[in-house]
């Protein structure tokens, strides 16, 4: 039987082309992971998202919402600055008038501080020199029980209490006592004549005979 004149007839079928087909399989791949974002860019996506959900639940909050927010951290960060500016004025303020503990490392002798003082001398640091003389002074006296060992005693208290037994020298031993906390807390520069003062003050001290009938003293 013929078929029709306005029949197509079956239709045509074009052979697939296996090599085709997995080029193009290949080549979607490709297409699709190259616009993936790599690993670090992932990690930043993730924090950023952390973050920006924390802003927007404190801002969602605050009263006024983001500028609200914005307004508290500034006030805070102004609090903490005011608060670190204050007590550094403090520290500051307070250094040079109180001084320190005289003492601040293991006991040492008189005679330790006085060599440490002579070498520092030696080697043009004054500034170390005077301190170590210093503390060769008090400790002479702590060791001639003129003075009671006790921690935590500072230049003035000492030369304060010294000057009871060593009245002759109470004045020279309040100078040393200044000079002392200037040099340690006051940041003033020592000079060779400041050390030159304290080592004969260091001798005289050791050669003077207390008095001890002076008024106020009592033996330790």
């Amino acid at each position: 039987m013929r078929p029709a004149a306005d029949d197509p007839g079956p239709p045509l079928t074009i052979p697939r082309d296996p090599a085709r087909e997995a080029a193009e399989r290949e080549l979607s791949q490709h297409l699709y992971t190259q616009h993936q974002p790599g690993p670090v860019r992932r990690a930043w996506d993730w924090l950023w998202e952390r973050l920006f959900g924390v802003l927007e639940s404190a801002a969602f909050h605050a009263p006024g919402g983001w500028l609200g927010l914005l307004v508290i951290l500034l006030i805070t960060a102004g609090i903490l600055l005011a608060i670190r500016l204050r007590l550094g004025a403090l520290r500051t303020a307070a250094g040079p008038r109180a001084g320190g503990a005289l003492f601040t490392e293991r006991p040492r002798t008189a005679a330790e501080h006085r060599a440490a003082a002579e070498e520092h001398a030696a080697a043009g640091r004054f500034g170390p020199a005077v301190r170590e003389r210093m503390r060769a002074i008090v400790r002479a006296l702590e060791e001639r029980t003129l003075l009671d060992p006790r921690p935590g005693r500072t230049a003035t208290e000492a030369a304060a209490e010294a000057a009871h037994a060593l009245p002759d020298l109470g004045p020279r031993l309040h100078q040393a006592a200044a000079l002392f906390d200037a040099v340690a807390y006051g940041e003033h520069p020592a000079t060779a004549e400041d050390h030159a003062r304290l080592a004969q003050l260091d001798d005289d001290q050791r050669r003077a005979t207390p008095d001890l009938t002076a008024a106020g003293w009592t033996s330790p």
